[in-house]
């Protein structure tokens, strides 16, 4: 009877001292790679002179999530939670937009640069890669391009090309 009672304080000693132990958080460098694209955004073309959207990036759950919230200059809104899983030692990037298209692509940082891919359908029903490449620039814009490839990564053409600038007064 003593060695079970032993055993039971045992078990919910070590059972408490766990639960009271702080998360890992995101503390490490891995999970800034992604920091340059917080913000407050225009999106253009490169010249500027062509409206595309806005995106305002903010960072969330103690700096974990990057959580984007996208509207274009046509219509159409989007958003995507970013985080780093320190399992995989990877990107990880969900977005839903508001027309129900889901996109996950994964990756990481190649030199600046964000990239990261994934697997899709085209809108013929065939099988697609995506990839899609943040670069944070000199000036502080960040320039995105997306690309897809129809034959498994061989070619790729490009879909988007925006240049994010800040919003005055952000």
């Amino acid at each position: 009877m003593i060695r079970s009672l032993l055993a039971a304080a045992a078990t919910l000693l070590v059972s408490t001292a766990a639960a009271q132990q702080t998360p890992p958080g995101c503390t490490a460098p891995e999970h800034r790679q992604f920091d340059f694209w917080i913000g407050d955004w225009t999106v253009t073309d490169s010249a500027g002179t062509t409206p595309y959207g806005t995106n305002l990036l903010t960072s969330e759950e103690s700096g974990c999530v990057l959580h984007e919230h996208w509207r274009a200059s046509r219509g159409g809104t989007g958003q995507s939670l970013n985080f780093y899983d320190r399992q995989r030692r990877h990107w990880e990037q969900v977005w839903v937009a508001s027309g129900g298209n889901v996109l996950r692509l994964s990756g990481q940082l190649d030199g600046t640069s964000m990239v990261l891919e994934g697997d899709g359908v085209g809108p013929n029903g065939a099988a697609i890669k995506n990839r899609i490449v943040w670069t944070p620039q000199p000036d502080g814009r960040v320039r995105q391009r997306w690309s897809t490839s129809a034959d498994g990564g061989k070619s790729w053409q490009v879909g988007f090309d925006g240049w994010y600038r800040k919003t005055p007064g952000s």
